[in-house]
């Protein structure tokens, strides 16, 4: 006589208690810990749901913010417009005292003026970069954060799943 293949319930049974028998005998720390904190999260009935803002923020240092202030003011339409003003101001003024009194300070072809963009460029790309590095970190802690949260769910719904597929058998056992 032939054994009837396990079906989808029983097969899903067989992997609930493998993982369960991995609990029991390794206890937590066979898992990562993103997976303990979930684990952890479902055991107490709690939210796992964490503010991005607030993980960065925790570490934040001044040197941090600094960076991030620079980078948006840096790329804002305000810096160009500024910029702007600040280089046509400067040609005007020196192009202006050299034609009235024959001396000025950054006369034609700028080359103070040239140092100067130099300076700000080497000190500004620099710290954009720490602020796009810290972009980073936040998109990958939004992404760790979103995984948890999705995990959870799943192990609720495979719960949720699991409680509504026993409940027909519960009625016919009455």
């Amino acid at each position: 006589m032939s054994e009837n293949p396990p079906t989808g319930d029983e097969r899903s049974n067989a992997r609930v208690a493998e993982l369960g028998q991995l609990l029991l005998d390794g206890g937590l720390s066979a898992f990562s810990e993103r997976e303990r904190r979930v684990i952890t999260t479902i055991a107490r009935h709690r939210h796992i749901t964490r503010s991005v803002n607030r993980t960065i923020d925790a570490d934040q240092t001044l040197g941090n913010l600094v960076a991030d202030k620079v980078a948006r003011f840096g790329g804002s339409w305000s810096f160009i417009l500024i910029f702007i003003g600040l280089l046509i101001a400067w040609a005007a003024l020196n192009t202006f005292a050299a034609t009235r009194s024959g001396w000025a300070f950054d006369s034609y072809p700028f080359i103070f003026l040239n140092l100067v963009l130099s300076m700000v460029a080497a000190l500004q790309a620099p710290i954009i970069l720490m602020s796009q590095n810290r972009q980073a970190t936040r998109d990958r802690i939004a992404a760790a954060l979103d995984y948890e949260v999705n995990l959870k769910a799943e192990l609720e719904i495979m719960i949720l799943h699991d409680l509504i597929t026993s409940l027909p058998c519960r009625k016919a056992g009455r």
